[in-house]
């Protein structure tokens, strides 16, 4: 049994690689594969029939040709009706992510123009850290339908189901000062509060420093990992990595006390696409202001432990404390137990 567990594992971790080294061939040579571009043309036509001889004069390929990429499409798992005299329709239904629905509703200037989509990868921080090391540009963004490593904060786990969740990583080179990078959590958290809350209704708050709350439950975590430049003292690159869950209908027992998702709080399910295209929008914009701190008094405002008392982790050991509130550079304002007043920047926080 173990054997057996041990070779899955290893076909699991050959299949992942096979897609990345296929998403980076046709990346590198320009090339678009076939299901590609008809599901460009679907998305573009959402909820409407689009016959095949268009399909087919489009793209200058043979409607047998045509007939092959809509079922490849169909076996990844899309929606698409075909009706005689009529054509093929993606239907509103779909919500697998994909570059096309994401792309037509980007107001963005960079993020996201680059975009990588996989069904699976173990971690869509660890493969955007390979690319930006090797040069990749302002704004390439990585997203995927599961991961099998999905990280947070502290080497901790991210629970990461396939096709429920927005798994996403984007690099970012913004021409801030080191002490303006810190705060690239704080824009990113402030982001996805905006997002969530434009599509889906639902009110969001921050815990400090990297989590998005909803009703005292966890929706979101934001992993912000970078490389900085030391002789100048500059930023290199960071990746912003964040997680939300969207369309969960439970979760394990041992986080169901402590995680929501946005269909449970909001009653309904979600559009993946629409709510990652909004993010992106508002992940640029917040990040055009982080030279001049204005986000800043946005994130204090969501905060949700103001007055609360909370223990707080560092480096393994913990502390009761009162919190006060957040200062303009970001830091946790608290009350000790014996009186003192702190400002903290890091550590990880109990309710």
């Amino acid at each position: 049994m173990i054997v057996n567990r041990r070779i899955f594992t290893i076909y699991s971790h050959i299949l992942i690689l096979c897609e990345q080294l296929e998403v980076i061939y046709l990346k590198n040579s320009g090339k678009v594969s076939l299901k590609s571009k008809v599901l460009t043309i679907l998305e573009e036509n959402r909820g409407k029939s689009v016959s095949g001889n268009r399909i087919a004069a489009t793209l200058g390929i043979t409607r047998s040709a045509v007939w092959k990429g809509v079922n490849q499409l169909r076996n990844d798992g899309y929606l698409i009706s075909a009706v005689t005299n009529r054509g093929y329709c993606l239907t509103q239904e779909n919500d697998l992510l994909n570059e096309p629905s994401i792309r037509t509703l980007l107001r963005t200037h960079d993020i996201g123009r680059q975009m990588d989509v996989f069904r699976t990868i173990d971690s869509t921080n660890n493969f955007a850290k390979r690319l930006a090391e090797i040069g990749s540009a302002n704004g390439h963004t990585i997203i995927a339908e599961a991961q099998t490593e999905g990280k947070g904060r502290m080497g901790r786990s991210f629970h990461s189901p396939s096709a429920q969740g927005i798994y996403i990583s984007v690099i970012v080179r913004p021409p801030v000062t080191l002490e303006q990078a810190s705060n690239l959590t704080a824009c990113a958290a402030v982001a996805v509060c905006e997002a969530i809350e434009d599509v889906a209704g639902v009110r969001c708050g921050i815990k400090w420093v990297n989590d998005v709350y909803i009703n005292d439950k966890k929706v979101c975590g934001i992993l912000t990992e970078a490389s900085m430049n030391v002789e100048e003292a500059t930023l290199d690159y960071a990746v912003i990595g964040i997680g939300i869950n969207v369309n969960n209908p439970s979760f394990p027992d041992d986080i169901s006390h402590k995680a929501t998702s946005i269909r449970l709080e909001a009653g309904g399910c979600i559009n993946r696409s629409v709510l990652c295209a909004e993010l992106l929008n508002r992940l640029e914009e917040r990040i055009d202001t982080i030279g001049d701190g204005a986000f800043m008094d946005l994130y204090r405002a969501r905060s949700i432990l103001d007055d609360r008392d909370v223990t707080i982790y560092n480096n393994g050991i913990g502390y009761r404390a009162h919190v006060l509130g957040i200062d303009e550079r970001g830091r946790l304002i608290i009350r000790r137990s014996n009186g003192s007043v702190d400002r903290i920047l890091n550590g990880s926080i109990e309710l």
